[in-house]
Order: structure tokens, then sequence, then C-alpha cells
């Protein structure tokens, strides 16, 4: 049940692409570059918690704390990103949708200042489905971590 996938292994994923493998935009995207691509099988996201998130405001003032919703979304954007190059899929017709969420764990708060590391495995691949398992990191420390799956889906013409 695993594919090749298209794309070189290695090398780093900057913002620009990004832009091109994934439809969001701020305040919404949430992975900032990425790395150890490797085609069909893994990633690294990166992102860069600062206090100007738009979510600090109010989760929680004086104790500031990254929604765990919002670690697991950037895990999905950098599950995301994976599929994306390694399917080379065109975001001008396809969306990638969450499909499932399983294994969900929240084990550090993620603070203004860290940078979490998001490590996505694929699990299994079939045509336009992926499963995935993610640990978010922050130095050493588990954040989070989850199974989830996606899929590649017509974009709906308007």
């Amino acid at each position: 049940m695993s594919e090749t996938g298209s794309g070189e292994a290695g090398g780093d994923i900057d913002i620009a692409e990004i832009l091109r493998r994934i439809p969001h935009r701020y305040p919404f995207l949430l992975v900032d570059r990425a790395e150890a691509y490797k085609p069909g099988q893994s990633i690294i996201g990166v992102k860069n918690v600062t206090m100007n998130e738009p979510y600090f405001i109010g989760h929680f003032p004086g104790n500031p704390v990254m929604p765990g919703v919002l670690i697991v979304e950037s895990l999905a954007q950098a599950g995301a990103v994976l599929m994306s190059k390694t399917l080379d899929a065109d975001i001008e017709g396809k969306t990638i949708f969450f499909m499932t969420l399983d294994n969900c764990r929240f084990r550090h708060p993620v603070r203004p200042g860290d940078v979490l590391r998001l490590h996505v495995e694929v699990l299994k691949a079939r045509a336009k489905l992926y499963k995935f398992q993610g640990r978010a990191m922050v130095g050493d420390k588990l954040a989070a971590e989850a199974e989830w799956a996606a899929m590649v889906v017509e974009t709906p013409s308007a």
C-alpha cells in the first residue's frame, strides 16, 4: 500500500514553495519551512512560534500557550506539504483535506519563542489517500503526537 512518490529527497523547502504547495495563508498558515523531505515517506516541518500569533491574545492572557488543535493543524499542514510535493498536486484544482484524527495526545505546552519541529511520517499511501503519524517537538520535548489521514479532492468551481 505504499507509493514511491516524485521529487527528490533531502533539501529544505522554503516558504515560497510551501505557498505553492498548500492553500493556507495568514493567519492560518502554520508551517514556515520544511526539511529532510523524503518523497512518499517523511518530512520535518518547522513552525517558529512568536508572540505575534493572533491566538495568544486570548489563549491565555498572561500565560500564552499555543492551542493544541493548532499544533495538530501544524502537523497536518506539514503532511499536506509532503503529499503535495510527492504527488506534484496542483493546488489550483485540488485541495488536501484532513479526514481522520486518532491517538492524539498533548504532552508539553508550546509557548512564544519556541521552534516547533513537526516530524511527519507516512504510514500508508494509496493513490490520493495518505495515513500519517506525527510528533511535534520543542527541543527534545514531545509537545504532541497524533495519527491522521488526508485526501486530495477536486476543488469545486465557483
